[in-house]
């Protein structure tokens, strides 16, 4: 699954009804009338933010116990892999 399609699905599970698609993660839209260069609020993309990350986890209930989650994705950076753990548990949930 592309990080668009992870996002789109994490934002749903968690109830952040008014986000959108902004190019690089997702972004309040102020006024969801406008076309896609409309008011924007602020950014949500917890696959590069730790706290957006945390706080997903948390609202949904995700445990992350494992340290070995770097290595099932494949990175170097722990964080990055513990992030779309929890964005990609997310997305299972956002898309039942």
């Amino acid at each position: 699954m592309k990080d668009r399609e992870l996002l789109e699905l994490a934002a749903k599970a968690a109830g952040l009804d008014g986000y959108r698609w902004v190019g690089a993660g997702m972004a309040l839209a102020i006024d969801p009338s406008k076309a896609e260069t409309g008011s924007i609020g602020p950014n949500w993309n917890p696959l590069a933010d730790d706290g957006d990350a945390f706080r997903l986890a948390v609202l949904l209930g995700i445990q992350v116990f494992s340290p070995d989650y770097h290595e099932y994705h494949g990175s170097g950076d722990a964080c990055a892999a513990v992030r779309r753990v929890i964005v990609e548990a997310a997305a299972r949930l956002g898309a039942v």
